[in-house]
C-alpha cells in the first residue's frame, strides 16, 4: 500500500495510538525516588543503612527532610558518596521554613550542593490566616530563590491542606502561584490536596511548568483509612495525575511518600514502589 492509499479512517486510527505512545517514552523518562520521612524511624536508626535498603528496592532517587539540615559537613559528604557508589541520586531536600531565611540559607546551600540537590524545598509554613502573610511566604521565597540561582540551585514550595482551603475568599496556594518567580517549583503533595477538597488534575494544569514534582501520597475518605492506604489503594485519580504531570506540569521526578500503614516502614515503602510500577510501568 503506498501513503496515498492510506485512508482517511486509517490515518486518525493510527494517530490515536500517538498520545500514548508520547505517554509511554514521557514515563520511563520520570525517575521515581522516596521522600525519607516515609522512612523515618528506620532512618533515624541507621541513615546509611537505610538508604542502602531504598536503593535496593529500585528507587531511582530520594528527597532528604529536616534532619539534614543538622549534618556536618563530613557527614553530608559521606552520604553523597554512599549515594554515587548506589547510583541514587538526591532530587531535593524538604526543609523548615526558617532554612530559607538570610540566616540560613547560606548552610542549605552548601549541604545541597554537596548532596547533589537540584531543589530546596520549603516543607510547610504557617503564617497568620490572611493574604498579606501568604504573600509574605511568597516573598521569602523569592529572596531565597536569588541566592539558591546563583549557586545553580532551585527553590521550591511544598503544599499541605491549609494551601488549598480558601481565605478571603482565595486559596493560598493561588497566591503562592501567582507572586513567586516561575522557576520556584510548586510541589504538589497529591493526598492533602484531595483531602482539602481540591482537584489535582485541575492544578496541575492551571499551572503548567510549575508542578516539577510530586509526592505520591494517597487518601481515603474513610475516617479510619485517610492516609494510611498504600499508593493506589485511596481516591487518588494516578492514571489522569501522570498524564497532566508529564504533559502540562512537566514534571522532573515523582517521589513516593507514606505517613504510616498497616505494614512497617521498608516494606510500606517497598509495596508503594510495587503498586507504582504496575500503575505506571517503566
Amino acid at each position: 500500500m503506498t501513503p496515498r492509499a492510506i485512508s482517511r479512517r486509517s490515518f486518525l486510527a493510527f494517530s490515536a495510538t500517538l498520545p500514548w505512545a508520547f505517554s509511554a517514552h514521557a514515563a520511563k523518562s520520570i525517575p521515581v525516588g522516596l521522600e525519607l520521612y516515609s522512612v523515618r524511624e528506620e532512618l533515624k536508626k541507621d541513615p546509611e543503612g537505610t538508604v542502602r535498603a531504598v536503593a535496593q528496592m529500585g528507587y531511582q532517587g530520594v528527597e532528604f527532610y529536616a534532619p539534614y539540615f543538622e549534618w556536618s559537613e563530613s557527614q553530608t559528604k559521606q552520604m553523597r558518596k554512599l549515594l554515587d557508589d548506589l547510583g541514587v541520586r538526591c532530587f531535593s531536600t524538604h526543609n523548615d521554613s526558617s532554612y530559607l531565611s538570610p540566616e540560613k540559607i547560606g548552610r542549605a546551600r552548601d549541604l545541597n550542593l554537596i548532596l547533589g540537590s537540584k531543589y530546596v524545598v520549603m516543607a510547610s509554613s504557617d503564617p497568620k490566616p490572611d493574604l498579606d502573610s501568604w504573600k509574605a511566604i511568597a516573598d521569602s521565597l523569592n529572596a531565597a530563590a536569588d541566592q539558591l540561582e546563583s549557586a545553580g540551585l532551585k527553590a521550591g514550595y511544598h503544599n499541605h491542606q491549609r494551601e488549598f482551603v480558601p481565605v478571603e475568599n482565595q486559596r493560598p496556594i493561588e497566591i503562592l502561584a501567582k507572586n513567586t518567580k516561575p522557576s520556584i517549583m510548586l510541589q504538589l503533595d497529591v493526598g492533602t490536596c484531595l483531602e482539602a477538597g481540591s482537584d489535582p488534575v485541575a492544578w496541575i494544569r492551571a499551572n503548567p511548568g510549575r508542578i516539577r514534582s510530586l509526592h505520591l501520597k494517597d487518601w481515603s475518605p474513610e475516617p479510619e483509612k485517610g492516609y494510611r492506604v498504600l499508593f493506589g489503594e485511596g481516591a487518588a485519580d494516578w492514571k489522569n495525575i501522570f498524564e497532566a504531570a508529564e504533559s502540562a506540569g512537566r514534571s522532573e521526578y515523582y517521589l513516593i511518600e507514606q505517613e504510616g500503614s498497616r505494614f512497617p516502614e521498608l516494606e510500606t515503602a517497598r509495596r508503594c514502589l510495587q503498586s507504582f510500577r504496575l500503575t505506571h510501568p517503566a
